[in-house]
């Protein structure tokens, strides 16, 4: 039987299976990329702006407080760098690939959906007045009263684009799933009350949320661009976290993890005599994993069964899968899972000999 070490999962071990496994997913991340540029540089709908709707546009043209190149080292630089000190500590690639390619995903689809939203509605911003008469003399159609703009064509196409605010979804994009990602890996929902790490999950997000107070203080944006930017923002992390990762309130992650534990120890660290109080240190302190992770298990738990069953001679059973399916992930009853202490005693006192080939 191979030996397994702690922790080596490694990107040089496995780097490049995971990337290839995800090679498709890379594919679409850059032709959301694509479309993000494409969608920045067609020309949005200009709202018909009277001259009686001038009275909430006429606020002044402002610097950005957070510029725009400043948000994606907020949104992605922070998180990618918090993903890697993980990797650091844990060396799991599947954990530091599944987390990458989650939070790329995020910011992406949010600016897509973004700018999309921005180019369909072409709502005009607080400024627009000055952005459309920048010499401050309005001149509007005779007919219709619309606005007939004499300034700058960029600084006017980038005045009806206000709804909703790109700052602020991108920033609940990338600081939101950074905020479920250390929730899974600190367990906040543990269910033993310590507050302390709520305040650090909320850390994220209220980075975030200052991000979007600051578009309104600059009069980029109205206050429901900002609202609109931090729902859309919010819930793709959600929904791209969930992805790669099981939520981080669920117990049957940490069933699986206990479970996950388990299985090393039964599988591949019984014949290295380990105690399976580090065993189960292993399975646990990991946090909520990857889905991946656990996929990697079962198929490593098949594979020593197989070997286990061709070197004691004796008929092949079919495999089972601990995680492909969550309803059918190993049976460990949730009352040994929330006594993890109980069935420790009960494996110690239980130990038999293991066999290998």
């Amino acid at each position: 039987m191979p030996e397994i070490q702690l922790g080596a999962h490694t990107v040089r071990s496995h780097g490049l299976k995971v990337l290839k496994l995800h090679m498709h997913d890379w594919l679409i991340l850059l032709l959301l990329g694509v479309i993000e540029i494409i969608l920045n540089v067609i020309e949005p709908f200009h709202r018909f702006v009277g001259e009686d709707m001038m009275t909430d546009l006429r606020y002044p043209m402002k610097d950005n407080t957070v510029p725009f190149w400043a948000v994606p080292l907020i949104a992605i630089l922070l998180p990618f760098i918090v993903v890697h000190v993980y990797y650091f500590i844990r060396r799991d690639v599947y954990d530091l690939h599944h987390a990458i390619l989650g939070l790329l995903y995020s910011v992406l689809i949010t600016g897509v959906i973004t700018d999309a939203i921005k180019d369909a509605v072409g709502r005009p911003r607080p400024d627009f007045f000055w952005r459309c008469f920048p010499d401050g003399k309005g001149v509007f159609d005779n007919v219709t009263r619309n606005v007939v703009c004499t300034g700058q064509n960029h600084v006017i196409k980038e005045g009806h684009k206000s709804f909703p605010s790109g700052h602020t979804s991108w920033s609940f994009a990338g600081l939101g799933f950074l905020s479920l990602y250390l929730s899974g890996k600190i367990r906040v929902f543990d269910r033993r009350g310590h507050v302390a790490k709520l305040c650090i999950v909320f850390l994220p997000f209220l980075l975030a949320a200052l991000i979007g107070v600051s578009r309104v203080d600059d009069y980029w944006h109205h206050w429901q661009d900002v609202f609109g930017g931090a729902i859309i923002g919010t819930i793709v992390s959600f929904f791209c976290y969930l992805q790669f990762f099981p939520p981080p309130y669920d117990t049957d992650a940490y069933e699986q993890a206990f479970a996950a534990s388990l299985i090393i120890y039964n599988q591949c660290l019984c014949p290295l005599q380990l105690s399976p109080l580090l065993c189960l240190a292993f399975g646990i302190s990991r946090g909520w994993g990857p889905h991946a992770y656990f996929q990697m298990l079962a198929d490593f738990r098949n594979d020593q069964e197989s070997n286990n069953a061709n070197c004691l001679s004796v008929q092949p059973s079919e495999p089972e899968n601990v995680y492909a399916e969550p309803q059918r992930h190993i049976e460990i009853s949730r009352s040994n899972t929330r006594d993890g202490s109980l069935m420790l005693d009960e494996m110690e006192s239980q130990r038999r000999p293991c066999i290998s080939c």
